[in-house]
């Protein structure tokens, strides 16, 4: 992984981050964000995995139904946020469209990606925190905005 910080202005930073070949990307970007100090950005992404999971939230049974994608895929679409979890960790939400080579999609939270050849990765931090925490009624954490600062 390769990062620079592409400007930084009261207290908002812009990043690209480029993964590189093998890299799993939800655990690089995760530990990107930890290594930054990050507690509340937006994140998308374009690029390309090896294999990859990507998941559909069942309400009912409160888990994913993993998706496994076992080919090269592009990353059509990566769009997603970073928040801190209930010990200030960051917690990175992304949803993902990646594309076969049928010109099909597989779609939905983005769970592990093999990355093959590259992941480009814009991260934008905003001046501020965003927390999530656990809702019940779910069994998942989501946002809260009324939550305070981790």
């Amino acid at each position: 992984m390769d990062w620079k910080l592409l400007k930084e202005t009261d207290g908002l930073r812009l990043f690209a981050v480029v993964l590189d070949r093998d890299e799993e990307a939800f655990g690089t970007i995760q530990d990107f964000a930890a290594r930054q100090n990050i507690t509340a950005a937006s994140v998308s992404a374009i690029g390309a995995f090896e294999r990859a999971v990507v998941g559909w939230f069942d309400i009912e049974t409160e888990s994913y139904r993993r998706i496994p994608v076992e080919e090269q895929c592009e990353v059509l679409s990566a769009l997603g946020d970073i928040g801190v979890d209930k010990e200030g960790k960051p917690s990175l939400h992304l949803h993902a469209v990646l594309g076969l080579a049928d010109g099909s999609t597989r779609g939905g939270h983005f769970l592990e990606g093999t990355v093959r050849p590259t992941l480009e990765v814009m991260v934008t931090e905003t001046p501020g925190h965003l927390r999530r925490t656990k809702k019940s009624e779910f069994g998942i954490s989501l946002l809260d905005l009324s939550a305070r600062e981790a």
